[in-house]
């Protein structure tokens, strides 16, 4: 049985902390020696005290020159080439008490930065400690434990209380009830129902459920992200790097002046107390460590990254590349609105459809039935159905043949379905036409919706720094375009294959450092080929998550605005310590080889140095900015709330805007019922609605978003919704007293009406996209 990578890992993780125990040890014996030295001293006894202080400095000594050379075997000389010359120097110039002093330095350094890389590395050490490797595999005879690897597509799992979800799956049976903070950093628990999946790595809040594999080990969610766990750190950080370039000339500039002021003053001293104040032991690593405390900081908002290099590059990025469809849009369509022919309501022209689309695997048909339960319609059961690929379905429902799916645009058509077409083409929409008996009685139009969280993302994306936002897709021009114009993109490629995306990842590259942003399999390409590749890994593809540099584990693109936040503020603090801390360690060196600063002392500001430099560091592991404002537990129920609301309140602005449309026949009795219903509709579930919103909703924003003024606009939306019902109400108590509509008021009215459904979708979207997007 072949063992398992994360075991591997684990063991290695295991070995790094026994390592690291080390260092509390290397700092107790260096103190003890320079506190005994200490008390010796003060007790008149100069003798011991220089013996115990150079016992310390030997303690350093032979520690410090196994790191040095380590370093050599990997090609570089560091820093602590100084300090092995700078505890050399005092043993031989008998200046023991600042031998012991520097060796306390490097020992504190080391401890401080071991505790450092162990805090700012704890987010992606949980990612592996929390990697499952096993499951319990439901069989004939019962339930057994069996390695993860052998697992396969299919296998029947038990997740018990408290364990961990091991593979991807779907849920059987029971409702599950999921802690998936490790994925998304979402505190709250969820509940999947029967059929909704599961990605592996989250955790069993409740009782024991069963989970149907639909990937095994290797192809699960929690595997690649462990993957790019694995792999992250800053070693391999351009801003390290950087880093190992100021110790080229660091290094011989320090002996440099070391020998000059031994040459020019002729004391071996003051040559000693340069190469003291010149041993920053941990000083260059405060580069490092900054790095991998914004990695640790990202990780726990969702966005798991590959290395410090990817950190690095996206903290220095100004142009980012977006794909279309699962990107900035949802990748799965929703029903956009609903057609009926005279005498049918929108409302039956849904439950009907989606009543025979409960039997289809279509995409379409999936998004038919999930409105048509948002809406809480009741579902009859069909019988006899069938399906044509391509085409669409057919079956018995409630006594009558229906079908749903394509049909024969050619000859006469009615005045709705023409409207109906009309709209789809202008929306990029798609169309499933409903045929009741033979006849055409409504249509279902569908499209991919943005992500309600992408134009706050981008406009985020824009105060962090980024200066192009282009948007790549294969999809067609129109749509394409749509979406770039409402988000506000510098620029839209369409019609694009993965080998056409490649090439534009390639010319902006030569511009300026390019983040590219996708999901699907085609995109793995441009992911691979950009300077930062970040793959939208709740719900993409493995191919994308593999070949991309980050990985955003929670289905947001918003978190990838944050994540921006934190590597340029990172990369900011990294660059700021190294530089910070070698202007500092420079100063110093001139003072010591004028003769101003003795070895002690020396070494007692240099150790000074070398901590506020790791502290500083260490403020990359929180951000001063995000993407979107902290909500209170009550404001984020009361978004889930009325964004439930917005869902149901869809046939509303059907009714409005189906009224509107059936005044264009003239002032008939339909035309009057049809309006009566729509003002029935409105007075009984729109405008309670919108009061809630204006009085519980917006105040409790309010703190978050920076006072009451933030919402005013939104609030002046509601006072025109609220003239218009109005104005549409008086319309009908005119024709109540008239004895039915009237020629003259039919302008007014229908225009009442259009312009009611306008300003409703302008304010759902207001809404869905500024205030909704805030809650998880």
């Amino acid at each position: 049985m072949n063992r398992s990578p994360f075991i591997t890992r684990l063991r290695s993780l295991t070995v790094a902390v026994a390592s690291a125990r080390l260092e509390p040890a290397f700092l107790a014996v260096t103190a003890a020696a320079l506190t005994a030295g200490g008390a010796a001293w003060l007790a008149g006894d100069e003798g011991l005290a220089d013996l115990l202080w150079g016992l310390g400095t030997w303690a350093a000594v032979l520690p410090a020159v196994g790191w040095v050379l380590a370093a050599l075997r990997h090609g570089h000389a560091g820093v602590d080439l100084i300090a092995v010359l700078a505890l050399g120097g005092t043993l031989a110039v008998h200046e023991y008490l600042a031998g012991a002093l520097i060796a306390l330095m490097l020992a504190t350094g080391r401890t401080l930065e071991a505790a450092a890389q162990r805090r700012a590395s704890h987010d992606l050490r949980a990612l592996l400690e929390h990697a499952p490797c096993s499951a319990r595999l439901r069989t004939a005879v019962g339930v057994t434990t069996v390695p993860l690897a052998d697992v396969a597509v299919g296998d029947l799992l038990v997740v018990g209380p408290g364990e961990v979800v091991p593979v991807d799956g779907r849920v059987e049976g029971v409702v599950a009830s999921l802690d998936e903070s490790v994925l998304t950093g979402e505190s709250l628990h969820v509940e999947r129902a029967a059929g909704d999946t599961v990605r592996s790595g989250v955790v069993n809040a409740g009782g024991a459920f069963e989970l149907r594999a639909t990937a095994g080990e290797q192809d699960s969610t929690y595997a690649g992200i462990v993957r790019l766990a694995r792999q992250a750190g800053a070693e391999s950080a351009p801003v390290v790097r950087l880093a190992d370039r100021y110790a080229v000339w660091f290094l011989p500039l320090a002996l440099a002046v070391a020998g000059l002021a031994w040459l020019l003053s002729g004391s071996a001293v003051r040559a000693v107390a340069v190469l003291v104040v010149a041993t920053p032991c941990p000083l260059l690593l405060a580069a490092p460590v900054a790095i991998v405390s914004g990695i640790s900081r990202a990780s726990r908002l969702g966005v798991v990254m590959r290395d410090g290099g990817a950190l690095e590059n996206l903290g220095r990025a100004r142009t980012l590349l977006l794909d279309k469809t699962g990107t900035l849009t949802r990748g799965r369509p929703r029903v956009l609105d609903v057609f009926a022919a005279p005498g049918w309501q929108p409302a039956e022209v849904l439950r009907l459809a989606a009543s025979l689309d409960q039997y289809s695997p279509h995409v379409l048909a999936e998004a038919i039935v999930a409105t048509a339960q948002e809406r809480k319609l009741v579902l009859a059961v069909p019988s006899d159905v069938t399906e044509k690929p391509g085409r669409g379905a057919s079956g018995t429902v409630d006594g009558h043949r229906v079908s749903v799916g394509r049909v024969d645009a050619s000859g006469a058509r009615p005045a709705w379905a023409r409207a109906a077409d009309n709209r789809a083409l202008l929306d990029g929409a798609a169309v499933a036409w409903l045929t009741v008996d033979g006849c055409q009685v409504g249509a279902v139009l569908l499209r991919d919706p943005l992500r309600p969280d992408a134009p706050r993302a981008l406009r985020h994306l824009r105060a962090a720094g980024i200066e192009r936002l282009m948007m790549l897709t294969g999809d067609r021009a129109e749509p394409a375009a749509e979406v770039g114009a409402v988000l506000g993109l510098d620029d839209v490629r369409a019609g694009l294959d993965p080998v056409g995306k490649v090439a534009v990842v390639r010319a902006e590259r030569e511009r300026a450092v390019t983040v590219m942003v996708g999901d699907g399999v085609n995109d793995a390409p441009a992911l691979a080929a950009a300077d930062v590749g970040v793959a939208m890994g709740a719900r993409g593809s493995t191919a994308s998550s593999e070949a991309a540099d980050i990985v955003l584990t929670t289905d947001r693109v918003d978190r990838l605005a944050d994540a921006v936040f934190i590597a340029v503020r990172a990369r900011r603090i990294a660059v700021q310590s190294a530089l910070g801390g070698m202007a500092m360690s420079l100063a110093a060196m001139a003072a010591a080889a004028v003769g101003l600063l003795p070895p002690a002392g020396g070494a007692l500001l240099q150790e000074a140095i070398d901590v506020a430099v790791i502290l500083n560091a260490l403020r990359a592991l929180r951000t001063d900015q995000a993407a979107q404002p902290a909500l209170a537990p009550a404001a984020e129920a009361l978004i889930q709330r009325f964004a439930s609301e917005h869902n149901d309140l869809q046939d509303v602005l059907e009714a409005v805007h189906s009224a509107a449309d059936r005044l264009s026949d003239g002032p008939g009795p339909q035309a009057l019922a049809a309006v009566e219903e729509a003002h029935q509709l409105l007075t009984d579930r729109l405008l309670p609605h919108e009061y809630a919103e204006e009085h519980e909703l917006y105040p409790a924003l309010a703190p978050a978003l920076g006072g009451p003024e933030v919402t005013a606009t939104m609030s002046r939306a509601h006072t025109e919704i609220e003239r218009l019902a109005r104005r549409i109400a008086t319309h009908l108590q005119l024709a109540r007293a008239e004895g039915g509509l009237s020629p003259g008021q039919l302008d007014d009215l229908r225009s009442c009406l259009y312009g009611l459904h306008t300003v409703l979708r302008l304010h759902f979207t207001q809404e869905e996209e500024s205030y909704f997007s805030l809650a998880q």
